[in-house]
């Protein structure tokens, strides 16, 4: 009797002992057997992966065309930015795959191009790299800069940059070995004074020196999880010659520090008035290296970051199309918001002109859109889905009301 109680044939389990025990042909097995069974298969397929990189990101080249066609889908304007970051990324792509040949040029080593974006708030650098990222079959991630802190002091150290990394590509070495960081915010870990103190400038300048050798390319020991919630855990060893690193940040006041340079407030007969009004109204097209020095940058680092690109401040006609024409317009993001309710949302053009006026004037950038949008439409949001309605206009008296009521009406402009 004892030799017909079913049981697994792998770890000898009855079948009192186990939840599930699943039949074969001439045997059965548990569900911690098939546990552990999958465990083993992921070890060895994450080997096979190390041994062949191309099996989990694999890489198709995008021509600098195409990834312009695609970023423009999303992002409107900002052309110079696009062309800067589509090139690099392109030539990160051919870097990848390069392989010296045997000829007269075969000791050439290109080495890759790291970018620093620097535009006003709510112009678009994150949302480029977000865009851009969708498009790519390279691991990327996006990091931010503020919550860096020299090592040994409580915040984070510059490895997690490449924790982040491994993460997104499940702990492949060899993937994140080619994959593509951008570092938010990089205005503010800035120098935050000339004068050398006898305090240590934890948050500024040190964390620019621990980037360092990670932007050009070292061996780079990273914890996995984190560095010091498990000091217990095995370190992974990371290059990162390989890694392109793209920085963005907003650098406020650094239009002072080009209005300087290139010396916008000349008095004499001679000057052209409209040419210096022209020069004044984007001062950033102007920005070079020695810009981001005075604003705070450490040379070493600019050294590491040789392209500097400027995202464009929006006028009222790049707001305009912002609203209406990208993939994920804002306009298009309510409208759906509301059919999910099965509400038909219309707008009408002059509150379009209206809500373009206002984020103009408080110099919020494409941001501002979004918190004027939520000021005209947050009593409709909370109303509607109570009533019946199937229908709702925004006119631009109905406008104009809720926007006085709400609390953006008492913004001051600068």
């Amino acid at each position: 009797m004892a030799k017909n109680i079913l049981h697994c044939s792998f770890c000898g389990r009855n079948r009192d002992e186990v939840k599930i025990l699943i039949a074969g042909q001439e045997g059965h097995i548990c569900e911690n057997c098939v546990e552990h069974a999958r465990e083993i298969i992921d070890q060895e397929l994450v080997g096979r992966d190390d041994k062949n990189p191309s099996a989990s990101f694999k890489l198709t080249v995008k021509k600098p065309v195409e990834v312009k066609k695609f970023l423009d889908e999303y992002v409107i304007g900002q052309d110079e930015a696009k062309k800067i970051l589509s090139v690099a990324v392109y030539n990160h792509y051919k870097r990848l795959q390069y392989k010296s040949t045997d000829g007269p040029m075969d000791d050439i080593e290109i080495e890759k191009s790291n970018i620093v974006m620097v535009g006003e708030t709510g112009t678009g650098k994150t949302l480029l790299a977000k865009t851009i990222s969708k498009l790519l079959n390279v691991p990327f991630t996006i990091v931010d800069a503020t919550v860096f802190t020299e090592a040994g002091y409580v915040g984070e150290d510059v490895e997690s940059i490449l924790t982040r990394l491994l993460q997104v590509c499940n702990y492949d070495v060899s993937a994140a070995e080619r994959g593509i960081v951008y570092i938010d915010e990089i205005d503010k870990i800035a120098r935050k004074g000339d004068n050398p103190s006898i305090t240590r400038d934890v948050s500024g300048e040190g964390v620019q020196q621990g980037m360092l050798k990670l932007l050009e390319g070292t061996d780079v020991l990273v914890p996995p999880q984190g560095g010091r919630k498990h000091p217990e855990q095995k370190l992974i060893k990371i290059n990162t010659q390989n890694i392109l690193f793209i920085c963005g940040g907003a650098f406020d006041g650094i239009d002072k520090i080009i209005a300087r340079r290139v010396q916008t407030n000349t008095i004499g007969f001679n000057v052209d008035k409209d040419q210096q009004e022209n020069m004044k109204k984007n001062l950033l097209r102007y920005i070079n290296a020695q810009d981001l020095k005075a604003f705070g940058l450490i040379p070493e680092l600019l050294g590491r970051l040789p392209v500097v690109t400027h995202l464009e401040p929006l006028d009222a006609v790049t707001l305009r199309a912002i609203l209406t024409q990208p993939k994920n317009a804002l306009i298009k993001q309510y409208i759906r918001l509301f059919e999910l309710e099965g509400i038909k949302l219309s707008i009408d053009d002059d509150v379009l002109d209206f809500m373009v006026e206002k984020a103009v004037e408080y110099k919020l950038g494409a941001r501002g859109l979004r918190s004027i949008c939520e000021g005209i439409l947050t009593d409709a949001m909370f109303e509607l889905p109570s009533s019946k309605e199937k229908f709702f206009t925004v006119d631009l008296e109905y406008a104009k009301r809720k926007f006085d009521k709400s609390k953006l009406s008492l913004l001051k402009v600068a």
